[in-house]
């Protein structure tokens, strides 16, 4: 019996080391590591000891990663360029930003569409700075506030040199198109020109003390539907401060155009639905070197100048303020050259539309009419040709322009006012009545050969002081019908001799 329970105190025993065993292990698993005191010589805790709290799964995680990072140098190395990175990015993009406001604070730019007027006005005064010729305002340029305030011989110094910088940058273009000019003289002989313009690219000027960079641009994709022509755009960029150089530069270079065009007579044609220069302007002619019939060039100069200033007269009786003439007569007879010098005579240019125009349609012809440029005279040549020969089984006809279009345009509501316009015909038989009734046509004249009278004044222009051989002249050709082409052309083959012309 008391081996018995001897046995079974050793076996309660063992069970008890064992449960205490299994309970160590657990919380020695479930608990962290003790803390170590150099004091105490036993890592095992007191039997009295509260067991530390369980640790949480965030506190885990942390241990975790730090001791990823503590053991793992790339991972360390990896997080640093991130960081490095989006600081970099972040920079980028606050110095873009911080550009952007600057550039729309500090700078103003001018776009100049090729629709306007100004473009082709700016490109001549572009042309003029790129072949050398200063501007009188660029010679006069302002002086920076920092040299204002030097002595009058460096402010003088450093004027010159700024202005000898100006016109080489202003000469100096690396982006260069070409124009061509090409007159063919009445002896036969061809003179050609060529100018080098800037083309399209970025250029830099100086205008009145203000650096102006002048971006000419074409945009292939967009096309004038009407003309056919690419979308051009000349933008002007400088300092917010200097804006006002704009409108200077604008105003100067109409100047420029308007000298260019002083004295002279601009022949304008229909491009599209608009009117453009047509060549280079051309000299006014003297009203005297046209010789008509007595009276017909006095009459008409003489209904014009007073329909030009009676604008209040129409306005006040109701008529719409438009004038009608027609010339007529055999071919050779000097009428478009009687409204060429008539234009001269009286400053205006002169707008040549020919109605068998291909594409041209009613719209278009009224539009024309209704937007010519001012001081200009309209002109309709040959304006039997243009509907003598239609009819619905002619093929080929390009022209859209019917006979009731023409009519309209002329003479209907939405036709404009305070315009002259010159017909021109060789058969006025063939014209409609319609046409030339009064209110479209309002003073006719017959132009025809050259009568004695016309002969002997063309005689006496061309060999002064030989009244003699001009009424010999004119005895021979008694008979004769010959026009005033025929004549001219006759006297410039015999320019320097009178006895054998």
């Amino acid at each position: 019996m008391a081996a018995l329970n001897s046995k079974v105190s050793a076996e309660g025993g063992q069970e008890r080391v064992n449960t205490q065993d299994i309970n160590t292990d657990a919380s020695f698993i479930l608990s962290p590591p003790p803390s170590y005191d150099s004091n105490t010589s036993s890592s095992v805790p007191s039997s009295g000891s509260t067991s530390p709290a369980t640790p949480t799964t965030e506190s885990k995680d942390e241990g975790f990663i730090q001791g990823i990072l503590n053991s793992n140098p790339y991972f360390s190395a990896g997080f640093g360029l991130m960081a490095l990175g989006a600081g970099l990015t972040i920079l980028r993009q606050g110095t873009v930003t911080g550009a952007s406001i600057l550039r729309r604070q500090l700078l103003v730019t001018l776009e100049i569409p090729s629709k306007d007027k100004s473009y082709l006005w700016f490109l001549h005064w572009m042309s003029s700075q790129s072949r050398g010729a200063r501007s009188l305002s660029s010679a006069s340029g302002v002086v920076s506030s920092a040299a204002g305030s030097a002595p009058k011989s460096q402010r003088g110094l450093f004027t010159r040199w700024s202005n000898r910088l100006a016109d080489r940058v202003n000469q100096r273009s690396q982006f260069l198109a070409v124009q061509t000019e090409f007159k063919q003289h009445d002896n036969g002989s061809v003179s050609t020109k060529f100018n080098l313009v800037p083309g399209n690219g970025k250029h830099i000027i100086r205008y009145r003390g203000a650096w102006i960079q002048v971006e000419r641009t074409r945009d292939a994709k967009m096309m004038d539907l009407s003309t056919g022509a690419p979308w051009e755009t000349v933008t002007l960029t400088t300092l917010s401060r200097d804006r006002a150089v704009f409108t200077e530069l604008l105003q100067e270079a109409q100047k420029m155009a308007l000298m260019n065009q002083e004295g002279k007579t601009v022949i304008y044609t229909s491009w599209g639905p608009e009117w453009r220069p047509f060549g280079q302007p051309r000299r006014r002619r003297l009203l005297q070197s046209v010789i008509l019939d007595e009276g017909i060039a006095e009459r008409v100069v003489r209904d014009v100048k007073e329909f030009v200033k009676n604008e209040k007269w129409y306005a006040d009786r109701g008529i719409p303020y438009r004038r009608g003439y027609l010339l007529y007569g055999p071919p050779g007879s000097g009428k478009t050259s009687f409204i060429q010098a008539l234009a001269g005579e009286l400053e205006y240019n002169i707008c040549i539309l020919n109605l068998s125009e291909r594409g041209l349609t009613n719209d278009r012809l009224n539009h024309l009419l209704t937007n010519l440029p001012e001081r200009s005279i309209m002109l309709l040549e040959d304006i039997d040709a243009a509907f003598a020969k239609r009819d619905k089984t002619q093929e080929g006809f390009q022209s859209m322009v019917t006979f009731s279009g023409l009519l309209n345009a002329l003479d209907g509501v939405a036709s404009s006012e305070g315009r002259i316009i010159f017909m021109t015909t060789n058969h006025i038989e063939l014209l409609d009545p319609a046409l030339i009734r009064p209110g479209r046509v309002d003073l006719r004249e017959y132009v025809g050969d050259a009568t004695e009278t016309q002969i002997r004044k063309m005689f006496k222009r061309f060999y002064e002081g030989q009244d003699d051989l001009a009424n010999k002249f004119v005895e021979s050709l008694k008979g004769h019908k010959v026009s005033t082409a025929a004549l001219q052309g006759h006297f410039v083959h015999f320019k320097d001799r009178p006895e054998e012309a």
